[in-house]
């Protein structure tokens, strides 16, 4: 066995160093948290060349006692511990006296520093553990460190460093965190000459995020504040709508220090489920705030990641305090239109169009609006299409008494004889109502001229729909009244809109105040049966079927069949085990369409399977999910007027229904003033 024998102080200094000190970064990170435990106020870090030539950090803290400073680069020599005792009650960011010496061991520096208290300050000057200088200097409050040519005495760890970019960069992202985590501390970042961040230091978190992130990603945030099992939550988490394409923007800080933590992470991400759209993650700026004692910071050499005495507790603060954030952001996206720039050279209607200016001719003075026709307008443009629906002529202005009473009987109208022939008559809808009309009762004497149409009361619609049951849905509608009712609260009252109509069978559209509201009604249909279904609301029977068909799994999901046969009962379902791995559908919900049974089967066993590990509520969600999806009204199906305006009033009654279940967005709304805007009224 080779000889045992102490490594020279040079060396285990460079090794011990090497735990510390990985690139420049390294050192801004520790000199600048250094400067934070001074008690500054301003901080203000300088590179150059990534910092590989050059680093400076400046503050105006409480400075290093002449006495002290040789000491300071000491290893393991530290003002901020004196007992092990002090180990479990940290409140600094820098407490294993190893920064200093590190940075020392492996590089040139130059500090000045001066308490406030002193004449004079310090200049003092080490390089690769060897004194140079001590001396007396004038100098202003705080500390200055100059650290000039890292690894100029390792060329092996010199060889290894990055570009001066790529260097430059990391330093750049430490110092972002920094600032976040310190918005009482105004810091300035200076690369290569250019000032790059600035922060007011006006303790405000929302300035630091602008200020470090950005107006952009700061106008996307909600903010957070949240306390449960003694740890406080506060800052911001973005509206699910802007979720981002990785995880760099999740940013944590416990007790004030930016930490990684896979317990933070997996709780935000959990919060956002059935919020976020899918491939999408939750981007926030969170600071917990937790007893020292309940948390381990020395578990890592550079002091990100961090251990908790009960993890479970501060992954339930976390996912609680994000979850209500969210709930509680009901506000709808706006629609912010671009300015209009009107371009001549383009054609108006296709390609084959152009720009051609027409007269319109005048009307009769007796007219108070003029009109042109659809006909006459596409020709004028150059582009007249053949139309697929001819514009109605020949309206009837007067009903007959016959025709009267077929529409009582909810006969449609194209059946009417009128004054105009059946052909040319096209059909006319009731004008939809908040409330169900009741029936009509035909007036007695009825000239045999007919009644004008306007006259004439709304026919009876039908309270059952394919997707809505209008009753159900508003239930509160059709409850018979009592007498000792409390008031009703703002949150159930009956919202005022008028419904204008549904664009492509797809997005709704009615008028609120001086909003106009776009909802597609398939996002919001499934957030509705989602919320139904996991709230109760909406009972999971079963439906059993004629025709059971059998689906072919995989042998880990019929396992998971197998194993969960109770959830699968509770959700609706009747499933038999064949024999492995085939498995019979003989019943399903009744809220969905039989024709959707295997594809259903097939999703609950996939997910029972992906799910072994987690906690069953998530299984749960992800099936009443899939579910919701299916029972839902789909884009391009036809919809009445009466199933528009169910889905508008549930969205206004229930605040949780602003994302469906993917984390598309439910609604949006264009602002009567911007659509001024548009049109000119306005600037």
């Amino acid at each position: 066995m080779p000889k045992v024998r102490l490594l020279k102080k040079e060396l285990y200094e460079l090794i011990a160093a090497g735990e510390v000190i990985e690139r420049p970064s390294s050192i801004i990170k520790e000199l600048t948290e250094n400067s934070i435990d001074s008690g500054a106020s301003a901080v203000t870090v300088e590179i150059k060349q990534g910092g590989i030539s050059y680093m400076r950090v400046t503050d105006n803290g409480c400075g290093i006692a002449p006495e002290d400073v040789p000491t300071a680069f000491l290893r393991h020599a530290t003002s901020k511990i004196e007992s092990k005792d002090d180990l479990s009650d940290i409140h600094t960011l820098g407490f294993r006296g190893e920064a200093l010496a590190s940075v020392a061991a492996v590089a040139r520096v130059d500090v000045m520093t001066k308490e406030k208290s002193a004449r004079y300050g310090v200049h003092y000057v080490i390089e690769g553990t060897e004194e140079k200088l001590c001396e007396e200097c004038g100098c202003p409050d705080g500390t200055t460190i100059v650290v000039r040519d890292i690894f100029y005495n390792v060329p092996a760890r010199l060889k290894f460093l990055k570009k001066d970019v790529s260097e430059g960069n990391d330093i750049a992202r430490i110092i972002e965190k920094i600032a976040l985590s310190h918005p009482d501390v105004s810091i300035k970042f200076i690369r290569d000459n250019k000032q790059i961040m600035f922060t007011p230091g006006d303790n405000k978190l929302f300035s630091a995020v602008y200020s470090v992130l950005g107006r952009e990603f700061a106008s996307s945030l909600i903010p957070v504040e949240y306390s449960m099992n003694n740890v406080k939550i506060t800052g911001f988490t973005v509206k699910p709508v802007f979720g981002m394409k990785n995880r760099k923007l999740q940013t944590f800080f416990v007790n004030g220090r930016y930490v990684q933590s896979f317990t933070c992470i997996r709780a935000l991400e959990e919060a956002y489920k059935n919020s976020i759209m899918e491939g999408k993650f939750p981007a926030c700026v969170l600071r917990l705030e937790l007893s020292p004692a309940a948390v381990d910071v020395n578990v890592h050499p550079q002091k990100i990641e961090v251990r908790f005495t009960e993890e479970r507790a501060v992954y339930e603060a976390v996912y609680f305090a994000v979850k209500n954030a969210i709930l509680s952001d009901s506000k709808p996206n706006e629609i912010e239109l671009p300015k209009p720039r009107p371009n001549y050279n383009k054609p108006m209607f296709g390609e084959a169009a152009s720009y051609v200016q027409t007269e319109i001719p005048s009307q009769p003075k007796e007219e108070k609006f003029s009109r042109i026709k659809a006909e006459d307008y596409a020709a004028a443009a150059g582009a007249a299409q053949p139309r697929a629906e001819k514009p109605m002529k020949n309206i009837p202005d007067r009903i007959s008494a016959e025709d009267y009473r077929a529409i009582a009987a909810g006969k449609s109208l194209s059946s009417f004889k009128g004054n105009a022939s059946p052909k040319s008559a096209a059909p006319i809808a009731p004008a939809p109502e908040m409330k169900a009309p009741p029936q009509p009762v035909p007036p007695k004497n009825i000239p045999e001229e007919g009644l004008p149409i306007e006259q004439l009361p709304p026919a009876p619609e039908p309270k059952e729909y394919k997707y809505i049951n209008a009753e159900s849905f508003d239930s509160r509608e059709n409850a018979p009244e009592e007498t000792n009712a409390p008031e009703t609260p703002e949150y159930h009252r009956e919202p005022v809109f008028r419904l204008i109509g549904e664009a492509f069978k797809t997005y709704i559209i009615a008028e609120m105040d001086d909003d106009i509201i776009f909802v597609d009604k398939h996002a919001a249909h499934e957030r509705i049966n989602f919320e139904r279904m996991k709230s109760g609301e909406v009972d999971l029977k079963c439906q059993m079927m004629f025709d059971c068909p059998e689906v072919r799994l995989t042998y880990s999901q019929y396992d998971a069949v197998c194993e969960n046969m109770q959830t699968i009962t509770s959700l609706g379902f009747d499933i038999e085990p064949l024999t492995s791995p085939v498995i019979r559908v003989k019943g399903i919900p009744t809220i969905l369409d039989v024709c959707d049974a295997a594809d259903i089967a097939a999703e609950l066993a996939r997910n029972l399977d992906e799910h072994k590990h987690d906690p069953m509520p998530e299984i749960l969600d992800d099936m009443l999910h899939s579910i919701a999806c299916k029972a839902s009204v789909r884009a391009n199906d036809k919809s009445s007027p009466k199933e528009l305006e169910a889905i508008v009033k549930r969205i206004f009654y229930d605040e949780r229904i602003r994302y469906c279940p993917h984390g598309r967005p439910v609604m949006f709304k264009l602002t009567k003033r911007e659509l001024e805007k548009q049109f000119k009224r306005i600037v």
